[in-house]
C-alpha cells in the first residue's frame, strides 16, 4: 500500500525544487529545459527527496520505506507531476474530442470537426500502457481504484476532467477510451453560441432551473449530455448547496468556487479484492439527502439508483438534475421503468410511471448527428423537450419543443407551467 499523503507531500517538495531550478536557469540566462530534460531532472529530485525521507525516518528511530515502497512512491510522485505521459499532448489539444486506444500502438483520435485520425503510440508496450493506467487509477478520484487481472474494468476522471474507461484481460489487448471535457466552465450562453441550443431554448432552460424544475437530460453516448448538465448546473445561484453523485468524478462543479462555493461531490466506491467496502450509487443518493442539499445532481443514471433518485425528487428536493442514455425523449420513461425493475424494490411498471410523473418535470433530449451536407461535420443539438403532465397507467407527456426542419428543437406545444416559467424570466416566442 502506498501512503497517498506522502505522495502529495513529496510531489509538492519536488515541484518546489523544480520551480526553483527553473528560476535559477532563467536568472542565469540559461535556456529552459526541454520536456524530457525536465522529467529526468525531476526523477533525480524524486530520488533525492526519498533518500532524505529515509534518513529522517532512521534518525527518528523508525523503519524507512522498503525498496518496493520507494518505487511505488516514486511512480506516484512522477505521475502526479507529469500527468498522463504521452497522452498529455492529446489532452492539451483543445480540438481533440475522443481518444480510443486498442493496444499501445493502435491509437485513434476524434476531433471536433468530425475527423478521425490514427495517432502515434502512447506507450512502448501494452504492459507499459497498463502500468500508466494503474498509476492514474491510484491517484485520480477520491480513492485508489484497482486495475489488474482481478479488476479488469476501470472508470475514472483524469485531472483535466476527461473521462477514462479501460478494460484488460476481457479483450485481446488492453483497451482505453477517453472522452474529453472540452468545455469545462460552460454556460448556457456558450451552448447557444455553438448551436447546441437556440436562444429560445436557452431562455426556457434558464427559467426552468430558476423555477426548480426536475430535469432529466437524455441522449446517446457522447451526445453532450454531461456538458449540458454542467451548463444547467451553472445556472443555479451560488447561494445554494449542491450535492453531486457520480460513478466516477466528472462534473467538477467544485472547481469553480465563484459559481458554486458550497459543493460536496460523492463518488461511488468499488469493493476491494475481498469484495468489501463497496458504496453504491443508491446508497450515496440516500446519504446525500442527509447532507442538507439545496439540490441533488446525479451525474448519470445506469441502474437501480433510479428509484432512490426519483424518491428524492418527490421529497422536496426540487430542482434536481440527471442524465440517462436513451434514443428519444419518449423512450426515457421506458428506460427508467426497466432500471426500476432491476432495483431491490422491484417496482412494477405502473408504480414506476406514477413515480416518474410525480418526480420529473422535463426531459431534454440531445442528439448527435454527422451533417454530410456540411462535409460530415459532427453536430450536437437539443432536438426535443418533453413536459411530464401526469399519469394514467403510463406517463402522460407533451413535446413542448420538437425537431424543426433542420433538426434543432423549435416550439411545438403549449407549456402547462408557462406562467411559472414566465415568473422566472422566460419570454416565449411565437407559438
Amino acid at each position: 500500500m502506498i501512503d497517498h499523503s506522502l505522495v502529495k507531500r513529496f510531489r509538492q517538495e519536488v515541484g518546489d525544487r523544480l520551480a526553483h531550478q527553473r528560476r535559477l536557469d532563467q536568472a542565469n540566462g540559461l535556456a529552459a529545459m526541454t520536456g524530457e530534460d525536465e522529467r529526468q531532472f525531476a526523477r533525480a529530485l524524486i530520488s533525492q527527496v526519498l533518500e532524505e525521507h529515509a534518513r529522517s525516518e532512521i534518525g527518528l528511530g523508525r523503519t524507512p520505506p522498503t525498496v518496493e515502497e520507494e518505487e511505488g512512491l516514486a511512480a506516484g510522485i512522477h505521475a502526479a507531476l507529469f500527468g498522463v505521459g504521452r497522452l498529455q499532448p492529446l489532452l492539451d489539444d483543445p480540438d481533440v474530442e475522443n481518444i480510443d486506444i486498442n493496444g499501445c500502438d493502435r491509437v485513434f483520435v476524434s476531433y471536433a470537426d468530425g475527423q478521425e485520425l490514427m495517432h502515434e503510440p502512447v506507450a512502448d508496450s501494452d504492459d507499459e500502457l497498463i502500468e500508466l493506467i494503474q498509476i492514474l487509477a491510484a491517484y485520480s478520484g477520491l480513492s485508489s481504484r484497482p486495475f489488474d487481472t482481478a479488476n479488469p474494468q476501470l472508470d475514472l476522471r483524469l485531472p483535466d476532467g476527461s473521462r477514462l474507461s479501460a478494460v484488460m484481460d476481457v479483450t485481446i489487448r488492453p483497451a482505453v477510451s477517453i472522452r474529453r471535457a472540452r468545455l469545462g466552465k460552460v454556460l448556457l450562453g456558450d451552448l447557444v453560441g455553438n448551436g447546441t441550443i437556440s436562444p429560445e431554448i436557452g431562455r426556457f432552460l434558464t427559467a426552468a432551473v430558476a423555477a426548480r424544475k426536475n430535469i432529466m437530460i437524455a441522449g446517446s453516448t457522447n451526445a453532450g449530455k454531461t456538458t449540458l448538465l454542467r451548463a444547467l448546473a451553472n445556472e443555479i445561484p451560488p447561494t445554494e448547496r449542491l450535492i453531486t453523485v457520480e460513478r466516477a468524478l466528472e462534473l467538477g462543479l467544485d472547481q469553480f468556487p465563484e459559481l458554486h462555493p458550497n459543493v460536496v461531490a460523492f463518488e461511488q466506491r468499488l469493493p476491494n479484492s475481498e469484495g468489501q467496502g463497496e458504496i453504491t450509487m443508491a446508497e450515496l443518493v440516500r446519504r446525500s439527502l442527509r447532507m442538507n442539499p439545496s439540490r441533488v445532481i446525479v451525474g448519470e443514471v445506469l441502474g437501480d439508483e433510479i428509484v432512490t433518485m426519483l424518491n428524492a425528487m418527490t421529497q422536496g428536493n426540487d430542482g434536481s438534475l440527471s442524465t440517462i442514455h436513451a434514443n428519444s425523449s419518449m423512450e426515457v420513461f421506458n428506460r427508467i421503468a426497466t432500471y426500476a425493475l432491476q432495483a431491490s424494490e422491484r417496482l412494477p411498471i405502473d408504480a414506476t410511471h406514477m413515480l416518474i410523473a410525480g418526480a420529473i418535470d422535463f426531459v431534454v433530449f440531445v442528439e448527435k448527428r454527422n451533417d454530410y451536407q456540411r462535409g460530415g461535420t459532427l453536430r450536437r443539438y437539443v432536438s426535443s423537450i418533453r413536459e411530464v403532465n401526469g399519469c394514467d397507467g403510463r406517463v402522460l407527456s407533451s413535446e413542448v419543443f420538437a425537431p424543426g426542419p433542420d433538426g434543432p428543437a423549435a416550439p411545438h406545444a403549449p407549456i402547462a407551467c408557462l406562467q411559472e416559467l414566465i415568473a422566472h424570466g422566460y419570454t416565449p416566442g411565437v407559438w
